[in-house]
């Protein structure tokens, strides 16, 4: 059976252990960490089977694929001790790999230690197209991304800009660059942007457009891709994670439906 661990036990990462806990994944969840104690207490007290909190080290020594679930720090922090260590691993925090050197060395230790890298969708659809339309040519993928005030909180380009998100009285664009920009400025609400770069065209081709809107209630995002194959578009309308407004649902979501694939022998879609 598949032994998985997961660092980070905020909104995904408690997720992800609960649906190993019931049973919806074929697998077993060896080992936790969170730097918060109180996110580990407060997951362990959720859980059927308590797995051990341990430090990275060990937990990585114990696992077969680690799930980090953390931050784009925790990335760089223990990704290559993970496939160095001749593990899998899970990437949630995708826009830590807009580093170019940090994703070549994962890769190359990937490749290395015969070991797989995973980065679910996250909290869109149209990966699949995308990657299969990559395959003749792209001229251009653009993302539009529209939140609540809420999910908009604490990101360092509002905190730079001294904006209020809750000043807005209707949907506002508030940020227009590429996903390189949009990543740096919204490390916490625009994975999506990066999933797609590493997808589609980079990060400096990606287009981003982020919107502020106080009349919605879901996170928002509007995709579309053009290139040789024809032209695709792709809107999603995702329920905020009750944990974490500035997350998906589906991001959480996505995350357990790649771990069932991992374990299952059917194997469905690009």
């Amino acid at each position: 059976m598949l032994k998985i661990g997961v660092i980070g036990c905020g909104a995904i990462g408690a997720q992800i252990c609960r649906a190993i806990d019931s049973g919806a994944i074929n697998a077993k969840l060896t080992a936790i960490y969170d730097r918060s104690d109180k996110h580990c207490e407060m997951l362990l007290e959720s859980l059927k089977i308590r797995p051990v909190v341990s430090l990275p080290a060990e937990l990585i020594k114990n696992a077969d694929i680690v799930v980090e679930c953390a931050s784009q720090a925790a990335v760089g922090e223990h990704g290559l001790c993970v496939l160095n260590g001749g593990k899998d691993l899970m990437i949630m925090s995708v826009g830590a790999l807009m580093d170019q050197k940090l994703l070549d060395d994962l890769v190359n230790s990937a490749k290395s230690n015969n070991c797989k890298i995973y980065i679910p969708s996250g909290a869109i659809s149209g990966i699949d197209g995308l990657r299969s339309a990559k395959i003749a040519s792209i001229d251009r993928v653009e993302i539009s991304t529209i939140k609540n005030p809420k999910g908009l909180e604490g990101a360092p380009f509002m905190i730079e800009n001294n904006i209020d998100p809750y000043s807005f009285q209707k949907k506002t664009m508030i940020f227009n660059g590429n996903a390189k920009e949009a990543v740096k400025a919204f490390p916490a609400n625009v994975n999506v942007a990066a999933s797609l770069s590493l997808a589609g065209i980079g990060f400096e081709k990606t287009r981003v457009k982020v919107f502020v809107d106080p009349k919605i209630s879901r996170n928002i995002h509007e995709i579309r891709v053009e290139g040789d194959f024809g032209n695709f578009t792709s809107r999603i309308e995702n329920i905020p994670s009750k944990d974490n407004p500035r997350t998906s649902l589906l991001a959480a979501l996505s995350a357990i439906a790649t771990l069932k694939k991992i374990t299952e022998p059917l194997q469905i879609g690009t």
